[in-house]
């Protein structure tokens, strides 16, 4: 018997896909309607956690945040071993995993790059890490509710850190979406006309060349100065100033810019403005 806690739309779709292989599911959730909805795919729906871990051969935990995973675990004590989808904090992931195991249990973070469709059909992306014994035993569970199990090595919060670097980059994607749109309306450029810039113009399949450059700093060896860019963002506002439209993410960087051209770097590559994270 397996134990999902949390059964919001990621939740769900885990247990649905767990039913579907045909194991015994117990599910709970803080909104019980949640849980109880899963009753009709076959899963056995509890009030208390507690109820619902009691006996299983292992615990899915799928909420919120550190706070919820912390409470609901408290709540449930469980025996068997937990493994947490939660995106959660890096240091949350060592506390646990250390109290965990003062306590005989085992606790593995495996946060996902899933959608519900992608946990429904076993897709996307699980990562995991930590203590090369427990992953390796942990694998053959885990790979069935993934496209790819990706292993990131013994520190047992980098599944955690790779995590958060991965929301991070689609945060700055959909914040550049944005500002494209904004300055698409001051233009006078429709969104769905927006969109047809990716017919021509691919910069995704460029950008773990376009990385590797940014930390190898070639800050003296320019494709695109700083002052340049710093040009081409002044363009941007003005248009968007001309049609009272105030972009929500440009003036953060344009603020950067300004902040490495005083300090000199105006003639280097514009790729210096990360000079500041990278230099030890």
């Amino acid at each position: 018997m397996i134990t999902l806690l949390g059964t919001g739309l990621l939740g769900s779709a885990f247990a649905r896909a767990l039913l579907r292989r045909g194991e015994t599911v117990h599910v709970w959730n803080r909104t019980a309607a949640k849980a109880r909805a899963l009753e009709a795919d076959g899963a056995i729906a509890f009030d208390d956690p507690a109820d619902a871990a009691r006996g299983a051969s292992r615990i899915h935990v799928v909420v919120s945040d550190d706070a919820a995973v912390d409470a609901v675990l408290e709540a449930a004590q469980p025996l068997a071993p937990i493994f947490d989808h939660t995106t959660t904090s890096t240091a949350g992931v060592l506390e646990r995993t250390t109290r965990w195991r003062h306590r005989g249990v085992t606790y593995l973070h495996a946060p996902v790059f899933m959608g519900p469709s992608n946990a429904l059909e076993s897709t996307g992306l699980m990562l995991v890490s930590g203590d090369r014994h427990l992953v390796a035993a942990a694998r053959s569970l885990l790979e069935p509710m993934t496209g790819k199990l990706v292993d990131l090595g013994e520190r047992v919060d980098a599944a955690a850190a790779f995590k958060l670097l991965g929301n991070l980059l689609l945060m700055a994607l959909t914040a550049g979406f944005t500002d494209m749109l904004g300055l698409g309306k001051a233009m006078g450029v429709a969104p769905a006309e927006v969109a047809t810039l990716f017919d021509h113009f691919n910069p995704g399949a460029s950008l773990p060349a376009r990385f590797a450059r940014m930390i190898a700093a070639p800050y003296d060896d320019p494709s695109w100065e700083l002052a340049m860019a710093r040009k081409d963002a002044r363009l941007v506002v003005d248009e968007c100033s001309r049609a009272g439209i105030e972009l929500p993410t440009l003036p953060a960087i344009t603020a950067h810019m300004d902040e490495m051209i005083a300090r000199g770097f105006g003639h280097a590559d514009w790729t210096v403005l990360a000079r500041d994270f990278l230099v030890s």
